[in-house]
């Protein structure tokens, strides 16, 4: 006997409902009825679901596929809906809704498979599979749709130049689901800069940064480059953005030794080191005129990176007309500085060889003797020694404060021994020598002695 039978008998009408609100099992429906005197008994199985339905997350532009297991489905139907809009999607193996995205599969009447092609972010919501017994019974479950991060153009910050000493902000706004994370980090691996406003810095050892934008309240020179924002939300793959900082500051001028001695036919470098940006014109002048990259006897080499210029001026062959003031200029558009080299002659040794000799300390003896207040020479005679002297000519010139002691041991006829000269001189050069004392026409004899 058919099911829709059934319901035509007001004494099954009853029964059913009752039955199936009872129980989703099996329901053993008995209908006496007299037909040609006989007896007839009905067995109804009623459909049942065989396992939940899994939710489903699936990334943006892929495909979703729910799985709905009903047993003993017999000749009822199955559909899939979308509980959001209240839409049937198929029933049976039959599209109803004209998404074309939208597709039903089954296997053996048992196992229906609802598929979401190429998912968007409207697709996310509630999904039910339904099975229409009366009444009805459902079970849903929810897509879920994930996006990848992506870094929006506006209002993420461009390339940024800034004055130095300046607050500078750099933005990173990025989209997804979920909500992605951004973080910063500058490209070659530095560290993030030590006071950011609106920043989480990671740990001490860390270079890199969270948030969506950081303040750098006194940016300077060192915080020149590119910085890159990275977003990420678990959902792959992970994007970033180059964004560059640039900072511009007047040209400064670093000179290491700026009083250097060579002697004649000698070749001397003289070595500069500039920052500046936007980049700085470079040149050399000496006496004044500006030095040509055509003159022969001098060689001009700069090496540049980023902001920093090292400037070096070689000469080949020093003659007299060498010696003299240097200046390294460095200049751009926000002003201009330079510094200043002097060069001076060192003897050559033919005539250290000369002034070496006995007479000529005996000359410089009496020359100290005479000129005690005017040289501060103070004399100490020890122990009886016969008219041994210690000299010490003290002056007012000075390279980097530290002084220098030239010995020497020549004696005439054992009654004088000229000891010592103190002149001042930089560390990192000892055969410094002040012109005050090559005017005076006192020459220490070498090696000296740093006096520290």
């Amino acid at each position: 006997m058919k099911l829709s039978l059934f319901y035509q008998n007001p004494i099954i009408s009853l029964l059913l409902p009752l039955s199936c609100r009872k129980s989703e099992m099996a329901v053993n429906i008995i209908v006496d009825s007299v037909k040609r005197g006989e007896t007839h008994t009905a067995l109804v199985q009623l459909p049942k679901f065989g396992d939940m339905i899994s939710n489903v997350t699936v990334s943006v532009g892929r495909e979703a596929t729910f799985t709905c297991i009903v047993d003993d489905l017999g000749s009822y139907r199955v559909a899939w809906l979308r509980v959001d809009t209240q839409t049937i999607l198929t029933i049976g193996t039959h599209v109803i809704t004209k998404n074309h995205r939208i597709g039903v599969t089954q296997s053996d009447r048992r196992s229906w498979f609802l598929h979401v092609k190429d998912v968007r972010e409207l697709d996310r919501g509630w999904y039910m599979c339904q099975i229409n017994t009366d009444p009805m019974k459902s079970h849903t479950a929810f897509l879920e749709v994930v996006v990848p991060p992506d870094i929006l153009e506006y209002p993420t910050s461009g390339d940024l130049v800034a004055r130095e000493g300046t607050s500078v902000t750099l933005k990173c706004a990025a989209a997804g689901s979920p909500s992605p994370k951004v973080s910063w980090r500058r490209e070659g691996g530095e560290a993030m800069p030590a006071e950011p406003v609106e920043l989480q810095q990671t740990s001490s050892m860390e270079a890199s940064a969270v948030g969506s934008m950081f303040t750098i309240t006194r940016v300077n020179r060192l915080h020149m480059g590119a910085y890159l924002c990275i977003a990420t939300n678990g959902v792959p793959p992970s994007v970033s953005k180059r964004i560059t900082l640039i900072v511009h500051f007047p040209p400064m001028v670093w000179i290491q030794n700026q009083l250097i001695g060579a002697r004649e036919t000698e070749s001397v470098t003289l070595e500069c080191h500039s920052e500046a940006f936007p980049k700085s014109i470079n040149y050399w002048t000496f006496d004044g005129e500006i030095i040509s990259q055509a003159d022969d006897n001098c060689e001009i080499s700069t090496t540049e990176k980023t902001y920093e210029v090292d400037m070096r001026l070689k000469i080949k062959r020093v003659t007299k007309k060498n010696y003299g003031s240097y200046r390294c200029v460095s200049k751009n558009s926000l002003g201009d500085t330079d510094g200043n080299i002097k060069l001076y002659p060192i003897p050559s040794e033919t005539s250290l060889k000369k002034h070496n000799s006995p007479y000529y300390h005996d000359s410089i003896e009496n020359e100290a003797s005479d000129s005690k207040s005017e040289n501060n020479v103070i004399q100490d005679d020890t122990n009886g020694a016969d008219n041994k002297m210690a000299a010490a000519i003290q002056s007012d010139a000075s390279v980097d404060g530290k002084s220098v002691v030239a010995s020497t041991n020549t004696s005439n006829g054992g009654k004088s021994n000229f000891k010592s000269f103190v002149l001042k001189a930089s560390r990192e050069n000892p055969h410094v020598i002040h012109p005050k004392f090559v005017d005076v026409g006192i020459i220490p004899v070498f090696p000296f002695k740093v006096d520290t």
